[in-house]
């Protein structure tokens, strides 16, 4: 199995909309510009301060030589000396010190700003912002934490929705579990099998919900281990698309596979990417009406096998297509935990392959994922 962190494969958590591998950020490709001009603002400022007291001393001794009527060389060559000269440079002096500090408060400011903001966020105010404002170098970081900060609070809202989810999914099967034995522990039930089935069929609900974070979580921090093997992807898709025949049956759905057998065998973990098609299948045969038909096609692209999961179903909205493979994401009409796409990215991610989405409102959903063909199948 790759690593998680090769330059080459992106990791599962890392963001959809981002490129891999990461682009050195503008802010570093430039601190050294950056750090350059605020040393300069800093030795400029401390010119501009010696220059001033300097000078300030300097009209001291010449206000004190006046008032004591020392006598005063003209300078050297004749050159008259204006006695307005001492204020002109004081006037000089004193706006360009003032132009130094105000260049380095400009540049420190929105620092200052940033600090502020990260102490807030550590208190958990995850809605906090900063402007945009001063040098480039200080407006990229600032466009840098406001990134950060959004991931921070879209993470925060997820999470609670994630308690609140599981909480709401945990809590119906344990109601009917209890409900169905008090009834029989109080005689009001007997204690048959058809009334301890329901029991069973609870406790796995709440084995699948279990297991499905727990898949997610160990996919997602890289310790996942795949136990892969020789498998023929034609007989793997053939079979899970068979287990949702009573179920495609009873809907009214059409079931095809279009997987050709002359396809090279793929060393990949089979529990594993049949969790990726059942997940898939199941998400479209939820979103397919009566009459419609669900296709699974596989065809070899170069160095990869894809497969394509094709629905004649509703289709998925412009806004929810490019989240339907976050963790706990729902559309308003999904039922469920919105693990199930979230799972398969990882896993087909865990495998060095890619997925993705296509679909127009009305008119249907393609998922298609691509899983690499081993060197030696390729020769």
């Amino acid at each position: 199995m790759p690593p998680f962190h090769s330059p080459r494969q992106r990791p599962p958590w890392w963001p959809a909309d981002e490129p891999w591998p990461p682009q050195t950020p503008p802010w570093r490709r430039r601190r050294g510009f950056f750090f350059w001009r605020v040393a300069t603002l800093l030795g400029l400022l401390f010119i501009f301060t010696v220059g001033g007291c300097t000078l300030l001393f300097w009209l001291m001794a010449v206000a004190m030589g006046d008032t004591m009527r020392l006598p005063i060389p003209p300078p050297q060559g004749g050159f008259f000396f204006p006695r307005f000269w001492p204020v002109v440079a004081l006037i000089l002096g004193g706006l360009g010190l003032f132009l130094t500090a105000r260049a380095l408060r400009r540049t420190t400011a929105p620092i200052g700003d940033i600090m502020d903001a990260a102490r807030r966020v550590a208190s958990g105010d995850y809605a906090t912002r900063v402007a945009e404002r001063g040098p480039r170098e200080v407006r990229d970081l600032a466009r840098a934490f406001n990134s950060m900060t959004g991931r921070l609070q879209t993470d925060d809202v997820q999470r609670r929705r994630l308690l609140a989810d599981v909480t709401h999914e945990l809590r119906t099967p344990l109601t009917v579990m209890q409900g169905n034995l008090e009834a029989m522990l109080d005689g009001v039930y007997p204690r048959d099998d058809d009334h301890l089935e329901p029991i069973l069929n609870e406790t796995r609900v709440m084995s699948r919900l279990i297991e499905d974070l727990r898949t997610l979580s160990l996919a997602e921090s890289g310790a996942l281990k795949l136990h892969t093997e020789p498998t023929d992807l034609s007989i793997l898709a053939t079979e899970t698309m068979a287990s949702f025949r009573a179920q495609a049956d009873a809907a009214a759905v059409s079931l095809k596979a279009e997987v050709p057998t002359e396809l090279p065998l793929l060393d990949i973990d089979p529990v594993r990417i049949r969790e990726v098609l059942t997940n898939l299948i199941a998400n479209a045969l939820r979103h397919t009406p009566a009459g419609g038909m669900i296709t699974v096609i596989g065809k070899g692209d170069g160095g990869h096998i894809a497969i394509s999961v094709v629905d004649t179903g509703s289709g998925i909205s412009a806004a929810d297509l490019p989240h339907i493979f976050d963790r706990f994401f729902k559309s308003e009409e999904s039922r469920g935990m919105g693990l199930g796409l979230a799972i398969a990215k990882n896993l087909v991610a865990a495998h060095g392959g890619e997925i993705t989405a296509q679909s127009e409102p009305g008119r249907g959903a393609t998922i298609r994922f691509t899983l690499p063909v081993a060197d030696n199948q390729m020769a």
